[in-house]
């Protein structure tokens, strides 16, 4: 039987861009193995590894990850240390902790474990108070430190890192939480205004499983697929609940959570950290990819979250043209065909990230980094601001007008709608290449697929005079009607390639860039929480209503000769699951026959002036 390994895009764990190798570390780091005690009495595996120079002391450099901190065994060491050479090479403690619950620590592992505000009892735990636990015995107990520590971590590893903000212990001075996970059901990995993002959880959650006692990594049978293309794979599946019987037969409670809990209840509540992060006194150095496919709302969630309540410490924002964790490894100047010319990778790790832990652990200068550090696509350029979006930009809309065409100025007073069916059958792709996954290129990938079906609205402008810069949040304002009770809208921010632009060189692909509608943000919105997301509702049959929502920020220039265009479709399949366009109770339990056909209206009209909000940079 052919096995599948689906590959779980969220593990990602800090590792320099050029590994020292193991004999390097060896003969230059001492590793220790301890269980360290929490206050409820439960033990975490950590990996210590101290400099052998023992002339001056050092900073405590501390990752906690869900992912095994392997290899275990005090003879056996990691081929690499820190996020990047030059930590290693500088002299840290680095610190690596498998978090409560996960591989040969003691306790029980929760999904984004909770925090708890108020701890009044030992029993009153939480990765706060771990991380907190794990720093005081860290200063007590291994000799050389300096008494300072931070804290780095990316993707699960970043939620962690963001985790030990709140209620911070003294000596925790600076923190990277990079790709982190902040809110799962608001634009983090499972739910994205509503909608399930069905095929990265299948992955992940085909790997992350439970195991109830300390374990050391252990091999698990592969999912089979039975086919490359993931589009058919999950079209054949059917309702998402059918997943939990094939292929996890009940035994994975974090996949059957998000099954059960499709709308913003306590479950998800509970989970964000948002409202947590007030009077944060570490530094922060909040770091993620204008293109990460799974957390890209995360570092901006944090960045204003943190900045609204009242930090006693510098918080700065770093986002560039990566995928999930690119900025890890690497030069990080392409994703699939699009280039970005600068070796974004080096410029962070050597310009960024490793002048910030040494002025906040070592007293090194003082980097002087402003509220954000950010790059601008399309120009390619890396820019600094001390606010963002910043000063200079202006809120503008991009409305929608009739025979497809895209304008700042407003349409007429009875202009009409645009319409198309919706069959759940034959769902939009979110890819124009075959894929079993969430593949990363998706988020600069070709629409011109999408834009030939006739399922798919497409607006765009006349080639531009000028550059165009935006820059911020975008917001869809859509006035649309369905003829199911429920509904999704897919909005797509797009820049579209001249037809005598370049090929990539080298391009050992084929690619041809000309007309190429490059991917800059997309977004869906499930209908049935036009009222809210705590509570659904269906749709009154075939009457229009108003839709408004946030997308992620953007930083993009489009150049004199390209155009802008936003297209509106109502599937993007399968990275999010399939709306029936029936209202029932809860989506994955959607039944065959409650998968109908509807005719999706967008209005574009004075009063009713369907478009994309921006920020125009100038």
């Amino acid at each position: 039987m052919r096995l599948l390994q689906v590959v779980a895009l969220s593990v990602l764990t800090v590792a320099p861009a050029c590994p020292q190798g193991v004999d390097w570390v060896r003969a230059n780091y001492t590793k220790h193995e301890f269980r360290v005690p929490m206050r409820d009495g439960k033990h975490l595996f950590t990996a210590v590894y101290t400099p052998k120079d023992r002339s001056k002391t050092y900073p405590f450099l501390l990752s906690r990850t869900p992912y095994s901190v392997a290899p275990y065994g005090i003879d056996n060491y990691r081929p690499s240390l820190g996020p990047s050479e030059e930590f290693a090479k500088d002299g840290y403690i680095f610190v690596y902790q498998d978090v409560r619950g996960r591989f040969l620590s003691e306790g029980t592992f929760l999904e984004m474990t909770p925090h708890k505000p108020e701890k009044r009892r030992p029993a009153d735990v939480d990765e706060s108070s771990d991380t907190f636990d794990t720093i005081e015995w860290l200063l007590k107990n291994v000799p050389g430190n300096n008494g300072r520590a931070g804290i780095v971590g990316v993707s699960y590893g970043g939620f962690y890192a963001a985790a030990a903000l709140p209620g911070a212990h003294p000596a925790l001075k600076a923190a990277s939480p990079q790709a982190p996970i902040i809110d799962l059901f608001n634009g983090d990995d499972a739910f994205h205004n509503g909608a399930f993002y069905l095929a990265a959880n299948f992955g992940f959650y085909g790997f992350f499983d439970e195991h109830k006692e300390p374990q050391r990594p252990r091999q698990r049978p592969a999912i089979d697929m039975g086919t490359p293309d993931g589009y058919e794979f999950f079209l054949k599946l059917g309702p998402v609940s059918n997943a939990d019987e094939k292929y996890f037969r009940f035994q994975n409670p974090y996949w059957t959570a998000l099954t059960r809990n499709t709308n913003f209840n306590a479950f998800w509540k509970e989970r964000s950290l948002t409202r947590h992060l007030k009077d944060v006194a570490p530094a922060v150095l909040s770091v993620g990819g204008w293109f990460d496919a799974e957390d890209l709302a995360g570092p901006l969630t944090l960045w204003r979250s943190a900045r609204a309540g009242a930090p006693k410490g510098p918080v700065t924002l770093v986002m560039g043209p990566w995928s999930h964790g690119q900025w890890s490894r690497g030069d990080a100047n392409e994703l699939g065909p699009v280039r970005f010319q600068v070796k974004n990778g080096p410029y962070f790790r050597s310009q960024i990230q490793f002048p910030f832990f040494q002025h906040h652990l070592k007293d090194a200068p003082d980097p002087k980094l402003p509220a954000a550090v950010v790059f601008r696509t399309g120009a390619n350029e890396w820019h600094k601001f001390d606010e963002w979006p910043p000063k200079t930009a202006r809120k503008r809309t991009l409305y929608f007008h009739e025979s497809g065409r895209l304008s700042f100025d407003p349409p007429a007073a009875r202009a009409g709608h645009d319409e198309y069916i919706s069959d759940p059958a034959r769902p939009v792709p979110f890819t124009s290449f075959t894929t079993r996954g969430m593949a990363r290129e998706y988020m600069v990938d070709d629409q011109r697929h999408a834009a030939r079906r006739p399922d798919v609205l497409v607006y765009q402008t006349e080639p531009l005079e000028e550059d165009v810069t935006l820059g911020g949040p975008l917001t869809p304002r859509l006035f649309v009607s369905t003829s199911g009770t429920d509904a999704d809208w897919v909005v797509k921010l797009i820049d579209v390639y001249p037809d005598d632009y370049p090929d990539p060189d080298p391009n050992p692909a084929g690619m041809k860039m000309g007309g190429y509608q490059q991917l800059l943000r997309g977004e869906p919105f499930r209908g049935r929480f036009w009222k809210g997301f705590e509570s659904p509702a269906p749709l009154p049959a075939n009457e229009f209503v108003k839709i408004e929502y946030t997308m992620p920020d953007v930083f993009h220039t489009f150049r004199r000769g390209h155009r802008i265009m936003v297209q509106v479709q109502s599937s993007w399949f399968p990275l999010v699951d399939r709306n029936p366009q029936t209202f029932v109770a809860n989506i994955p339990d959607a039944r065959p026959a409650d998968f109908v056909k509807a005719m999706q209206r967008v209005k574009r009209e004075a009063g009713a002036a369907s478009g994309l909000d921006v920020f125009e940079i100038r």
